[in-house]
């Protein structure tokens, strides 16, 4: 089996311990991963902008980065969805034939890192310890266009020493929507802001995600209102071993991901 690491934007520029993260458990589980350094943006800024002619090359691009492998894993819903549910439509109108063909292809070869675990490797323990109260929140991409459903609750109900406590309103969005945060701040500002009293109410250490960007508007309204809880990746939790926690490449034992041990208490 083939395996390469679609790491991201978001996750390349500014959560590089996301990327690591989901190495390690996928090495973890035995999986021989590659990570084609001639990736790029898989196009979404683009296309949710409009940019639909800007985005083509990137499509292209994509497949042919990706072609080789059996499998793309990509520890982000939303850049799975564009990939999985656009790229295709974006390649028959602009390429057409073989091209098309090919982007559908490695489109369709494309998950998520839960998908990934649950529905190829057929894992749901990834042998990881994190003994912390989570909370989990389901991205809307992740929920709506690819459709994870329980699969991330899975992996993190057999994390060891892990508390999952229920999110109030789980379903309703964070308010991120990439552009959408630009274009309508103030609206954007105050469905984080409920989303983010939702998270506290819950009296967990850490709210868990599949999308690092949704993390991030999460995360810097915590940290706003002062919360004490932390924004941490699916990832990064499933990375966690008894050794320590993996952030940054670092260990420290017990420590949720971007925050100290007393912070998060």
């Amino acid at each position: 089996m083939r395996v390469a690491l679609f790491v991201t934007c978001v996750t390349d520029t500014l959560y590089p311990g996301t990327g690591r993260a989901a190495l390690a458990v996928l090495e973890r589980l035995g999986v021989e991963v590659d990570f084609p350094l001639a990736q790029s943006c898989c196009g979404q800024p683009q296309f949710n902008t409009g940019y639909r002619r800007e985005t083509e090359p990137l499509v292209r691009r994509f497949a042919e980065v990706f072609r080789g492998y059996d499998h793309v894993v990509t520890p982000s819903g939303s850049c799975a969805a564009m990939v999985r549910e656009n790229h295709p439509r974006i390649a028959a109108r602009a390429f057409g034939g073989g091209t098309a063909a090919e982007v559908a292809g490695v489109a369709s070869r494309t998950y998520e890192l839960s998908e990934f675990l649950v529905d190829v490797l057929g894992v749901t323990d990834a042998g990881a310890y994190y003994p912390h109260t989570v909370t989990y929140h389901p991205t809307c991409h992740g929920l709506r266009t690819l459709g994870l459903g329980d699969r991330p609750r899975r992996l993190l109900e057999n994390v060891r020493g892990l508390e999952l406590v229920e999110l109030p309103g789980a379903q309703e969005c964070c308010g991120f929507g990439g552009t959408f945060a630009v274009k309508n701040a103030a609206v954007s500002a105050a469905m984080g802001s409920d989303k983010a009293r939702g998270i506290e109410s819950t009296g967990a250490q850490a709210v868990c995600a599949v999308d690092n960007s949704c993390l991030m508007h999460i995360g810097g309204i915590l940290a706003r209102r002062g919360s004490a809880v932390r924004p941490v990746h699916l990832a990064e939790i499933l990375a966690s071993t008894d050794a320590g926690t993996l952030v940054d490449g670092t260990a420290a034992e017990g420590t949720p991901a971007n925050g100290t041990e007393e912070e998060a208490r």
